[in-house]
């Protein structure tokens, strides 16, 4: 008989309770901001007919490459959720009535077969927030600062790299580039702090670009921050794309000055993001350190999404950001970041009185403390032991002695200080 492998699948991981314990604090600190700026709790399903999920309003060809397909007993063509987005618009899509603007968030299992790297599996946990129903870039800055604040409570230092892909795909359109092979364009673009210039050189020619449209984008590339913009100014005339974007980059950067967030965030001209749902603001949220090398967070605009799923030509001001749990967790072991794990806040060690220690232990829970009993019969040194190591505030111990006088032993383990407490058994 072959032996069962009880191995995990490749790219999915257990959580043993430290861990986890940590995870349970990232998803409690993000979730409480979430919360905090007015955002509304939606739940949607892991399992989606797959004809959803390969809209061309999806993730695009790239991640449809690593889409789980199934399919149920009456033969219906299924797919695993690979982010939340998709599933949000459905959902708005699906309720017509639901009041403008609209600010959700969820926080969920996602899965992709892709390559797997530290931070990235196949099965992982992202935490979005997305605001349809917004137009200008009052939208972009609101979930910039709600993702500087996450940070902030994390004790995280990130740089928050924004661009836009209107004034990337008008700069391509000015060379002659056009339909489907901007969006190819633009994913080799994304990979610029990846791969060497040579590299990208070599994959726009075999993508099929002309000579002259890869130097004028290597020229581009060469320029600093002041000649871009110039550059663009100087497009805006005959592009409209680069015009709009302009005016939103201005009005975004706008905020991002008042808002006192400059320090932390970056205009970057070359991030592109591969996903071909973007329209406009675009960004990415890396560890300043770059201890990490992939972002931690990501997001932008995407008015096209929900109109297109219900076949209609209205578009659909929408916008949201994504962080990804599992890649926070690893940068934070990395960094070996202390959170505040507010841990217990009693152990009781009974000493052969089983009984009384339930009931000293119901009423301190009754009363909202988090409490632990014994239940494994260890000895006084080896429960002090244990105690000690998992950073417990107060041990109780209860023995005969203290049921003879109805208290119980309180001691503070940081001080050593022990006390009485009384107790009617």
């Amino acid at each position: 008989m072959k032996k069962m492998n009880y191995q995990n699948v490749k790219g999915t991981l257990d959580y043993l309770p430290e861990e986890e314990g940590i995870r349970r604090i990232i998803r409690r600190t993000i979730e409480d901001v979430f919360i905090q700026y007015g955002c509304k709790p939606i739940e949607t399903p892991i399992l989606n007919y797959q004809e959803l999920l390969a809209s061309k309003y999806g993730g695009g060809a790239e991640i449809l490459e690593e889409m789980y397909t199934l399919s149920d007993r009456g033969k219906r063509e299924l797919a695993l959720r690979y982010d939340l987005t998709i599933p949000f618009a459905k959902v708005v899509a699906m309720n017509p009535t639901i009041k403008m603007p609209f600010k959700r968030y969820e926080i969920g299992k996602v899965f992709r077969d892709g390559p797997i790297k530290t931070g990235r599996y196949r099965e992982f946990t992202q935490c979005d927030v997305d605001i349809v129903g917004v137009q200008s870039q009052m939208a972009e800055a609101e979930l910039m600062i709600m993702a500087l604040d996450i940070f902030k409570k994390l004790k995280m230092d990130v740089t928050i790299q924004y661009n836009n892909r209107k004034l990337l795909a008008g700069f391509l359109r000015q060379l002659n580039i056009t339909g489907q092979m901007i969006n190819r364009v633009i994913l080799i673009l994304d990979k610029i702090e990846k791969i060497s210039k040579d590299k990208m050189k070599a994959e726009l020619r075999e993508a099929g670009l002309e000579q002259m449209a890869i130097d004028a984008i290597e020229a581009f590339l060469q320029k600093d921050l002041d000649g871009i913009v110039e550059q663009y100014q100087q497009m805006a005339e005959k592009e409209e794309s680069i015009k709009q974007g302009l005016e939103e980059w201005n009005e975004l950067q706008s905020y991002i000055k008042r808002l006192g967030m400059e320090p932390y965030c970056v205009f970057n001209p070359f991030l592109a993001r591969g996903l071909e749902i973007y329209t406009g603001t675009i960004y990415e949220i890396f560890l300043t350190d770059k201890r990490v090398k992939s972002s931690i967070g990501s997001g932008g605009r995407y008015d096209n999404t929900i109109g297109g799923l219900i076949d209609s030509q209205e578009t659909y001001a929408t916008v949201g950001i994504s962080f990804g749990l599992d890649v926070i967790l690893s940068a934070l072991l990395l960094e070996e970041t202390c959170l505040d794990a507010k841990g217990l806040d009693y152990y009781i060690i009974p000493i052969g009185c089983s009984m009384e220690a339930l009931l000293v232990a119901k009423a301190l829970r009754d009363q909202g403390f988090k409490v632990e009993l014994e239940l494994g019969k260890k000895k006084l040194a080896k429960a002090l032991e244990k105690a000690n190591k998992e950073g417990v505030k107060k041990v109780v111990m209860i023995g005969e002695k203290e049921v003879a006088g109805n208290t119980y032993t309180v001691r503070d383990m940081e001080t050593g200080e022990e006390w009485l407490e009384k107790f009617n058994y």
